[in-house]
């Protein structure tokens, strides 16, 4: 991998690392309303996106 590719690489890294934070600090509460069901399920298939083009991007 090229150098561009590398930091490209470590900002999806990062990205992920958030997201799954995040993800992980909805998870912990006993209760979510419908609008932070919402924000987890989009932040869940950001990280899956997130995972998918950097699963590419090593293996290129």
């Amino acid at each position: 991998m090229d150098t561009m590719t590398n930091g490209l690489v470590s900002e999806l890294e990062l990205k992920h690392r958030t997201l799954n934070e995040q993800v992980d600090r909805f998870a912990r509460r006993a209760y979510l309303t419908p609008a932070e069901q919402q924000t987890v399920a989009a932040l869940k298939k950001e990280k899956l996106l997130t995972r998918d083009l950097l699963t590419r991007m090593r293996g290129a």
